[in-house]
């Protein structure tokens, strides 16, 4: 399972997913990951809606058709089949979102946030030099970036962010449906935040650079470093092997 660019947890039964460099991996508690149907292209990203309905972006794999760039993706049978949605060519979402009947994404290919209620026409919010960002659950308004400058907050659906003062420079964040954020540094640092991200406090640490995180909630965090997908059941203060190369 080569670079992973997604984490997401399907609410039907719980079951990890990874979307990577070479397609979309299913990670059981034990044992080996598996590709889901036997489908090799780049997600660069992905994002879980509901039972077995994923949202995904990326790159066709070797030999596939279609633009280098697929713009907004659908399955709606647990990634065994994928329907092109909208911004075929024009779009390489590596952040996505569906939160409160909207979906937001992050365009690598202009590094715009654009944000869209029915999947096909979009709204561009700003433009902003930022590496992730997460959604607030409880407002549809409320978003956090993580730039190089630091955190920053929007209170107006992404149109507009202001830096969070005192907050971790951090490369990763996700906040889960309970309420609690959780981002990681570029060193793997991992931090928690209870009050929307005002403040934080510093857990533990993934022992190498994180390349994906998702919160679910009920203290689970699932990250993702190189050769390796790390679980924690307390909110990021301790993680364990959950998959290795």
């Amino acid at each position: 399972m080569a670079h992973v660019h997604a984490l997401g947890v399907d609410p039907q039964n719980g079951t990890l997913y990874a979307g990577t460099h070479y397609g979309l991996f299913r990670v059981p508690e034990q044992g080996s990951a598996t590709l889901v149907a036997d489908r090799v292209q780049d997600f660069m990203g992905f994002t879980v809606v509901g039972p077995n309905r994923y949202l995904a972006s990326g790159h066709p794999g070797e030999g596939q058709e279609g633009p280098s760039s697929l713009g907004l993706i659908e399955s709606t049978d647990g990634g065994q089949t994928w329907a092109s949605v909208s911004l075929s060519g024009e779009a390489d979402f590596h952040a996505l979102e569906a939160r409160h009947g909207q979906v937001y994404g992050l365009n690598s290919m202009t590094g715009e946030l654009m944000v869209s209620e029915d999947m096909q026409s979009w709204d561009t919010r700003s433009q902003t030099a930022m590496a992730d960002f997460a959604v607030s659950p409880d407002d549809p308004d409320v978003l956090l970036a993580t730039t190089e400058q630091g955190l920053t907050r929007s209170e107006d659906g992404g149109r507009t962010f202001e830096p969070v003062s005192g907050s971790p420079l951090m490369q990763l964040v996700s906040w889960a449906e309970d309420g609690t954020i959780i981002g990681a540094e570029p060193d793997g640092t991992v931090h928690a935040s209870t009050d929307g991200g005002q403040t934080w406090e510093q857990r533990g640490n993934l022992g190498a650079a994180p390349q994906a995180l998702t919160a679910t909630g009920a203290g689970e965090v699932f990250a993702a470093i190189e050769g390796a997908i790390l679980v924690s059941d307390d909110d990021g203060v301790t993680f364990t092997l959950r998959y290795s190369e």
